[in-house]
């Protein structure tokens, strides 16, 4: 017999940004960061003033960050300036030198007029640019660009086509250019394959941050560390001890006069297949082997492509009574503005746990919160089982929290047990703390080119296989929705659902955030 020789291959390393560059190579160029869509409301809420609250915390330096506005609108710097300066107002901590702060900022800021889709615009955009790097003495291919895109995603093709056409940095020296585009990503499987495909032959994966702002609550940052640095919650996490998990979003108000914008998406689209969906991996998924964006990314795919087909028998939707009198509504709309679902996941840790999703407008609270519900004790010999089982809740907002509802003894002479809990509220355990805006931490992370939380293209397709079918069917009219009252708990046919999911609620427990 002839013996044959084992031989190690080498991996090639991960690529981490558009062209590969020594490690050492230090980002020492400029930043600019061009806000597309710079009068509209998305920029104007979110944009601004997270990169505001970035340049007051020292993360942006006046000496080497300039900011450009770019839209359609013709108007001059210091009127955007003050389109937004109502925006930047001050935090609890941030009081003291506020002004000052603010006129440094809105100093920072150029607007650029063009149209999305023509040349001329964009010459002049990347004219500022140049000037504004040679003004900063930064060595061509050093510099960092910047392009967020605060617009419909109907023009991102058109636009991400400029960009490459007209404004790309040269990336050799340690520089680069990266793209954040908003959600939604397409409205269906096809839709966001064809927009996946028309970026992505303009711009390699690395240079896309497809932002998703549930990824940047403090809360859902420490889903990771609450998993995988605590030994107690490691050998429960699993189907043997958790019944099931509830990931909720509720708000108390309807469409508000969005109804035209919010009719083409509905909740489903606008809320479940992104924000729950995002938040359900990060609950469900393994231990990565790393803290590295793509190990972290690899296991979300992996829970993703482990979900069984929905039923139809485990989704009930609804409709608030009043949306159609919206006047910017489309008349008999089939759009639902309250789902309830169950997902199933088809592997060793998960199987028979229902993952239950629930996101509603006009319902009767406003919180987001994961709700995780553990089995009854086996041989209860309190006959506690009655009162409630144990739960781990991670409210998300408002009122950040986490707490576990536990049984224990009443205080008194009796031996009688009633529901309490563990608590760790932020806003009385870090009261000095001021918790950032979710667009603060993930603009930062694009900047820092940390992509862990952002959501990659596979990711990205993996949850419209999952929802497509569905949303097909809702929108040729085939699963009708439930009528609901406004400022209720939603259609009654959701809690039955629930019920039948093997959810216990518990009654005559509320949970109150501790007072400071």
């Amino acid at each position: 017999m002839t013996s044959e020789k084992w031989s190690i291959e080498k991996r090639a390393p991960l690529r981490n940004d558009s062209v590969l560059k020594e490690e050492n190579v230090p980002e020492i160029g400029c930043l600019s960061i061009v806000v597309l869509g710079a009068s509209g409301d998305l920029a104007k809420k979110k944009t601004f003033p997270a990169l505001f609250n970035l340049y007051r915390q020292g993360f942006l330096q006046s000496h080497e960050v300039y900011i450009f506005g770019y839209a359609r609108t013709k108007i001059s710097d210091e009127e955007l300036r003050e389109r937004i300066r109502g925006y930047l107002v001050p935090s609890k901590n941030t009081v003291k030198g506020h002004e000052e702060d603010l006129t440094n900022f809105l100093q920072l800021i150029k607007y650029v007029c063009g149209s999305y889709d023509t040349e001329e615009g964009y010459q002049l955009l990347d004219k500022e640019i140049s000037a504004h790097e040679i003004y900063r003495n930064s060595t061509e291919g050093s510099s960092r660009r910047l392009f967020y895109l605060a617009l419909p995603p109907s023009v991102y093709p058109p636009v991400c086509k400029m960009i490459k056409k007209c404004c790309m940095n040269k990336s050799d020296l340690g520089g680069w250019t990266r793209i954040v585009v908003e959600k939604p990503f397409g409205r269906d499987l096809e839709s966001a394959e064809q927009l996946s495909n028309q970026i992505g032959e303009l711009f390699e994966e690395p240079q896309i941050y497809r932002i998703d702002h549930y990824l940047g609550k403090e809360l859902v940052q420490n889903l990771l560390v609450l998993r995988f640095a605590n030994r107690f919650f490691m050998p429960l996490w699993n189907r043997d001890n958790i019944d099931n998990i509830q990931i909720v979003f509720r708000e108390d108000f309807g469409t508000d006069g969005r109804g035209g914008y919010f009719d083409q998406y509905g909740i489903i689209r606008d809320i479940i297949q992104n924000h729950l969906l995002q938040v359900l991996c990060l609950v469900a998924m393994e231990k990565p082997v790393s803290l590295k964006p793509e190990h972290i990314r690899d296991e979300k795919v992996k829970v993703l492509q482990s979900v069984v087909p929905i039923k139809d028998e485990e989704v009930v939707l609804g409709q608030y009574e009043g949306y159609l009198e919206d006047p910017t509504v489309p008349d008999g709309s089939y759009t639902p503005t309250f789902a309830t679902m169950v997902l199933r996941l088809h592997n060793e840790r998960w199987e028979g746990v229902p993952f239950i999703l629930k996101a509603g407008k006009a319902l009767n609270s406003r919180k987001a919160e994961i709700r995780v519900q553990f089995k009854d004790v086996p041989g209860d010999i309190f006959k506690s089982n009655k009162q409630g089982r144990n739960e781990f809740v991670i409210r998300l907002q408002p009122s950040e929290a986490m707490y576990m509802k536990l049984t224990v003894k009443q205080p008194g002479l009796k031996m009688s047990t009633v529901q309490s809990e563990m608590d760790l509220s932020y806003g009385q355990r870090y009261q000095e703390v001021t918790i950032p805006e979710a667009y603060e931490r993930l603009i930062l992370d694009t900047i820092r080119g940390d992509q862990q939380h952002f959501v990659r293209r596979d990711e990205l397709k993996a949850a419209w296989e999952i929802f497509t079918p569905l949303l097909h069917r809702i929108d040729r009219g085939e699963f009708k929705s439930i009528p609901y009252k406004q400022g209720s708990r939603g259609p009654a046919e959701a809690d039955k659902l629930l019920e039948k999911a093997g959810y216990v609620q518990t009654h005559g427990y509320i949970w109150i955030p501790p007072t400071l």
